[in-house]
Parts: C-alpha cells; sequence; structure tokens
C-alpha cells in the first residue's frame, strides 16, 4: 500500500514538473497518453524513476501552400540528462559522409557516393576491406554503406564511414550545425582503435584517388552531464563482473532534442536555417529519405528478404512489439538506437492516405538487474511495447486532430 502510494505520489509530481508545452494555453497531449491504461504503458509509468523516459512529439500542420509548422511537446526532455544514444549515432554519420564527398568534389575529385572503395593501412598496406558482398558488384561504396545502415542498422557499413570521416571532422561538423550536445567518440567494434583512422582508396573514372589516415586530437567531449554513472555494476567484454556503476564518459552522447533536428534537417531542411543545413544536394536529400523510409524487403542489394528481418526489424515506434507487415500507408523516415538497455527512435510519420504527419522521438532504459554489458535487459518484454504502444497512440490522436 505505502508502495503504490509513493509510486502514485512520484508519478504526479513527474507529470507536474516535467511535461513541458511549447504554448501554455495548449494541452500536452502527451499527458493523456502517458496515463493510459495500456498495460504497455502503465508498465512504464508507474516505474518512471527507473527507466529515464524522454519524448519529444512534434505536430505538424500545413498552411494552404503547403508550408509546415511546427508544435513540439515533451515529456521529462532534458538534454543534460546522459542516454546511450547507441546506433542512432549512424545518423550523421551517413549524413556526413554525402557532405564529404561534396566537399571534395568542390576541390576537383571525382568521387561519388557510387565509387567503389578499399580501406588499407597506411604503415602496412594490409588491405583491411576490399569489397562488399552483399553488393550486385561486390564493391563497396559510400552508398551501399548508407543503405545497409538505415535498412537494419549495419555496425560494419558505420565502422567504414567511420575511417572515411575521422573523429574531429564529425564532431566539429555537428558544432558547426548546431546540432548539440553532441559527440561522436567511438566506433562499433571491439578493441577499435577510435582515434587513429585507416586510410581510403577510391575507383574513379579518372583513376584512384586516396584518403588519408586521419587522427583525431580530441579525446572526448566535456558537456556538463548529469546521469552518466549508471546501475550497480557491469561486465567487461571478456565477461568479467565488477560491482560498481557503469561510467559512460568514454560513450558517444546526443541529446534527443540532436537526433530529432538531425531528422528534422532532412525532411524539412528549409525549416532551419541556412548555416545549420548540411552542405548536401538535393538529390543526396532525397537518397537518405527513400532509404530512411525503405523496410528490409524492399532491398533487392543488400538483401534482406529473410525472417530475421521482418518490417519493424528497425521501426521501434508504433510498431516495435509487432512482426507482422507494416500497413503500405505509412512510412516511417527514422534512426533507432539499441544498447546497453537503452533504446531510441527518432521518426518522422506519414500516412498520405489519411493525411496525418507528425514526428516523434523517445529514449527508454530497460535493465531491471542495473547490471550493463550482460546482455540481460528487457527489451521485448517492455521496451520495444512502450514505445511501439506510444507511437500507436499518438498517431491515433493525430487521426482525431484538428488540423
Amino acid at each position: 500500500m505505502l508502495k503504490h502510494l509513493k509510486t502514485s505520489l512520484f508519478w504526479n509530481l513527474s507529470l507536474l514538473m516535467v511535461i513541458t508545452m511549447s504554448c501554455n494555453t495548449t494541452k500536452n497531449p502527451l499527458e493523456d497518453i502517458l496515463k493510459s491504461d495500456s498495460p504497455k504503458i502503465k508498465t512504464i509509468t508507474d516505474n518512471l524513476a527507473d527507466h529515464e523516459v524522454q519524448i519529444l512529439y512534434t505536430q505538424i500542420d500545413r498552411d494552404e501552400s503547403g508550408t509546415p509548422a511546427f508544435k513540439e511537446f515533451s515529456f521529462q526532455l532534458n538534454k543534460n540528462n546522459y542516454f546511450y544514444p547507441a546506433s542512432t549515432a549512424k545518423l550523421p554519420v551517413a549524413i556526413l559522409a554525402l557532405q564529404r564527398i561534396n566537399e571534395l568534389r568542390a576541390v576537383g575529385s571525382e568521387i561519388t557516393r557510387e565509387s567503389p572503395f578499399e580501406i588499407f593501412n597506411p604503415e602496412t598496406n594490409e588491405v583491411i576491406l576490399t569489397g562488399d558482398s552483399t553488393q550486385e558488384n561486390g564493391k563497396a561504396t559510400v552508398a551501399h554503406m548508407i543503405k545497409k545502415i538505415f535498412l537494419v542498422s549495419d555496425n560494419d557499413a558505420y565502422n567504414y564511414l567511420f575511417e572515411f570521416l575521422g573523429r574531429d571532422y564529425i564532431n566539429q561538423e555537428l558544432r558547426k550545425r548546431n546540432i548539440g550536445p553532441a559527440h561522436i567518440n567511438h566506433k562499433f567494434q571491439l578493441g577499435a582503435d577510435n582515434k587513429n583512422t585507416m586510410a581510403l582508396k577510391f575507383f574513379t573514372d579518372d583513376g584512384i584517388e586516396t584518403i588519408a589516415a586521419k587522427t583525431s586530437e580530441v579525446d572526448r567531449h566535456s558537456f556538463p552531464l548529469k546521469k552518466m554513472i549508471k546501475g550497480i555494476g557491469y561486465t567487461d567484454d571478456a565477461g568479467n563482473l565488477f560491482n560498481e556503476p557503469f561510467n559512460f564518459a568514454e560513450k558517444n552522447y546526443f541529446s534527443l532534442e540532436s537526433l530529432n533536428k538531425m531528422v528534422k534537417s532532412i525532411i524539412f531542411p528549409e525549416s532551419l536555417p541556412e548555416n545549420e543545413r548540411f552542405d548536401i544536394s538535393e538529390e543526396d536529400y532525397i537518397f537518405l529519405r527513400h532509404w530512411m523510409s525503405r523496410l528490409p524487403k524492399e532491398s533487392k542489394y543488400p538483401n534482406y528478404s529473410d525472417v530475421e528481418h521482418y518490417d519493424s526489424y528497425v521501426k521501434f515506434l508504433m510498431f516495435g512489439d509487432d512482426q507482422s507487415p507494416i500497413p503500405e500507408n505509412v512510412r516511417i523516415f527514422n534512426k533507432i538506437g539499441m544498447a546497453y538497455g537503452t533504446l531510441t527512435d527518432a521518426a518522422y510519420f506519414k500516412d498520405e492516405q489519411n493525411n496525418v504527419e507528425f514526428m516523434l522521438s523517445a529514449t527508454i532504459l530497460i535493465n531491471e538487474n542495473g547490471i550493463f554489458n550482460d546482455g540481460i535487459y528487457e527489451y521485448a518484454e517492455q521496451g520495444l511495447p512502450f514505445l511501439a504502444e506510444l507511437g500507436r497512440q499518438v498517431y491515433q490522436f493525430e487521426l482525431t486532430r484538428t488540423q
């Protein structure tokens, strides 16, 4: 009884304190959604302190000329509270790879996103990557890596683009575009050298162009973040258990607002000041939007027609708890992350059949035992059902909303 009273009191105070609205006279729809009787919502909201939930919901209304206007609503949104972004870190790397190609072409390079490349160690000349068997011609290209990042969140594809860009370039460009707080610090590879990159050879119609190896001058971000130390223990990569909290200080970081802004920058670049837009072409935008919204089964090369890669494989919001086919009228332009007990999805939803469009970004921590890196997280039981139901309820609200 006492525990229930404390939980109810915490929930009521949390709603009062942390649900924010873009306009004081406008009711926040998230308030009613998070008070839902759905077990998929209540399982989380009844124990809110354990889950570090953050949500950002954007309503989109268009005038007669089609120009969009945005209204944001949030829950527990706090750019200073750290959460592990996992594979959402691949989103800016995909964008910046296209930007870097444009910059190189501006000074005479013939490299395109379809140019084959190899990766090699400049000190030993050892070839690290010669091609990609999932490509029709067996060649690795920047375009193919970006496809794999969006279709199945491929780690190697991200790592290869990291080698192309280098850590300092990524972070300098994020700061220049005012995408912050944000910092990319590492690859997704055990024992990776995150400070140094390999060199690349691009094969163009005019010959071979080499991209030199790079050394990062900045080791970590310096944002004044809270909640970087989490849990009661962790295991190392060898499986050894340490009974002390896990420190995320060396890990990648994005705020939820940063992720949301990056999605917005691809879907609605004109909504941002010109100096905050990425330096990519209209053709690049079309390419990104296409592959952000594709399902694994919609790709021939790479081919993901197997049962493992179901429609919602990388679509957590609205469909993450269901492996059934996603309705054809709904398109989700998004990037997800799943690691260290943290699930995150930043998405733009478009349903042309019902004239619905909105943006929704959310993150949640699911780690009942408080041990990190042990592989024991309640993703399927709690995390994915919460994100899916959250997406469905926002979508249902949008269906009835007067625009």
